[in-house]
């Protein structure tokens, strides 16, 4: 908890929310890159979010902080459902987009109770599993397959 004295304590929670949203901003660059909706700005914004009300509820609330922190993730998670979308033909859109938006959420109460280091390494954490398919030295790992039919299935699936 960051003793009560006015601008320091100010300062301290504005650098724990402008970190949260850096970092927020990095994995929302690398999800437009990607040809998200939800982009940089979107990312940020929930880190910044998340951040200031984790260090605005530790700080004044302490003990109590843990129910601010349960409404992040509740209010977060009810942001994410709205960006997942059914298609006319059953697939199912935004189900990363809506995870990676509940992960930077955990990213900005982290660094929202000042923990920076564990913070970053969430992230890159977030960041990894997002570029999985497209670093050379994982992307073949965890491919899905679809094995071929035996031929005594291939005639069970025909009319």
């Amino acid at each position: 908890m960051i003793e009560a004295g006015g601008i320091q304590t100010d300062t301290i929670l504005l650098l724990r929310a402008a970190v949260a949203a850096a970092l927020g901003f990095v994995v929302g660059w690398a999800r437009e890159r990607r040809g998200s909706a939800a982009g940089d700005r979107t990312y940020a914004m929930v880190a910044l979010g998340a951040a200031a009300f984790t260090a605005v509820a530790v700080d004044d609330f302490g003990p109590n902080a843990d129910r601010l922190i349960a409404g992040i993730v509740t209010g977060v998670g009810f942001l994410g459902a709205g960006v997942i979308l059914r298609q006319g033909t059953g697939e199912v859109k935004g189900l990363t987009t809506a995870a990676s938006i509940w992960a930077v959420a955990a990213v900005g109460v982290i660094v929202g109770t000042g923990d920076y280091l564990m913070g970053a390494a969430v992230c890159a954490l977030v960041l990894i599993i997002l570029e999985w398919d497209h670093i050379p030295l994982l992307q073949h790992l965890g491919q899905h397959h679809t094995p071929p039919l035996a031929p005594d299935d291939r005639e069970r699936e025909e009319p």
